[in-house]
């Protein structure tokens, strides 16, 4: 290790340890207030080019293991933390912390004070930066890494199928988890994961029953050319939108978004289901919601809103079968409040009987 720095470009410079080769990458600054599951965290590929703060002190202390990664690899541009433990503890274990960093040459910064960081970023709100050795190198202005079309990095290059007994579900990878997959196949159903870019017609030609639009990285509005295809296909098949996939889904329909803050990041997000009045604690991850006011209400209901900040949680199509949500029914890390959410879309699935859209 060696002293590194991150430094914003606001001017604020934060010490600590740098841990790996690569001395220098730039990201989006953002925080993530999970106390455990950091290993789902850093394989999620919705961080991608992102600067990624735990807010948790110590980082690490479980070591990784072999089930529990959302990716293959990490699409993170760095990780800042307070305290990272090189001497886990835990039977699964197979891995410290900063193993896959090092492989994959992403740099870890640890020994910051993480609390004054995450203040810093909730006063700037977005916040980009450098996590370097040599900070007397950095410019007042760090170069905006926002326009990078990360979806194109994350997602699959060709379709990948997973054969069961049940309802064939078409997954449209814009960066998706691990534990989406594994929920569909929980369920019984056959899935093939296409690539982000697929146009109505081939995903026609697959003949799903219905199809579920994936979490991914970066704005939303950066897959404005496939906003006609995505609509498409919403309107053919029974749908379900998750994070970014329910923002590609209103906007597709008319609607428009927004940047947050600094995100909603973590495990302990409580949303209200408006048809209940239910309180549910939900897992997310996202820099975007949708606009309330830019909804189509002839459209589209308001299923669910976040009880802190008010924002839209979660969209139902008024007549199609076709419902969105921001936040995680999948968790991993978090709580398993909303899984309900995947048996919705596929009792919606059997009894539109799939494909009937798409032939009418």
């Amino acid at each position: 290790m060696k002293q590194g720095y991150l430094v914003l470009e606001t001017g604020e410079v934060f010490e600590g340890m740098l841990i790996g080769e690569n001395t220098s990458t730039i990201g989006e600054v953002v925080f993530n207030t999970s106390m455990t599951g950091y290993q789902e965290i850093i394989t999620d590929p919705s961080y991608a080019g992102q600067i990624l703060t735990f807010c948790y002190p110590l980082i690490g202390n479980y070591g990784l293991n072999e089930i529990d990664n959302e990716s293959f690899q990490t699409a993170l541009a760095g990780v800042v933390i307070g305290d990272e433990c090189d001497e886990p503890s835990h039977y699964q274990a197979t891995k410290k912390f900063s193993e896959p960093f090092i492989e994959s040459k992403v740099p870890i910064l640890t020994g910051v004070d993480t609390r004054l960081l995450v203040q810093t970023i909730r006063k700037h709100h977005t916040v980009s930066g450098v996590i370097t050795d040599k900070p007397h190198h950095i410019k007042t202005k760090v170069n905006d890494p926002l326009s990078s079309f990360f979806v194109d990095k994350v997602s699959v290059k060709k379709e990948v199928t997973y054969h069961n007994e049940g309802s064939h579900i078409v997954l449209i990878d814009y960066g998706y988890k691990k534990s989406i997959l594994h929920a569909l196949l929980h369920e019984g159903c056959a899935v093939t994961i296409v690539p982000y870019h697929y146009s109505f017609e081939q995903i026609q030609a697959l003949q799903p029953d219905g199809v579920l639009f994936s979490n991914g990285p970066g704005d939303p509005m950066a897959l404005e050319p496939w906003f006609g295809e995505i609509k498409k296909t919403a309107e053919a098949y029974p749908t379900l939108g998750i994070c970014l996939g329910h923002q590609l889904i209103a906007l597709s329909f008319g609607a428009k978004t927004k940047k947050l803050a600094y995100g909603h990041r973590g495990g302990n997000h409580p949303v209200k289901e408006l048809t209940t009045g239910k309180v549910k604690m939900t897992s997310q991850n996202h820099g975007y919601v949708v606009i309330d006011e830019s909804i189509n209400m002839n459209e589209f209901q308001i299923l669910f809103r976040n009880v802190n900040d008010k924002t839209v949680e979660g969209l139902k199509h008024t007549w199609l079968p076709i419902q969105s949500v921001q936040f995680h029914p999948e968790a991993h890390p978090g709580p398993s409040d909303t899984e309900y959410i995947f048996k919705q879309f596929l009792h919606e699935v059997i009894s539109s009987g799939g494909r009937r859209y798409a032939e009418a």
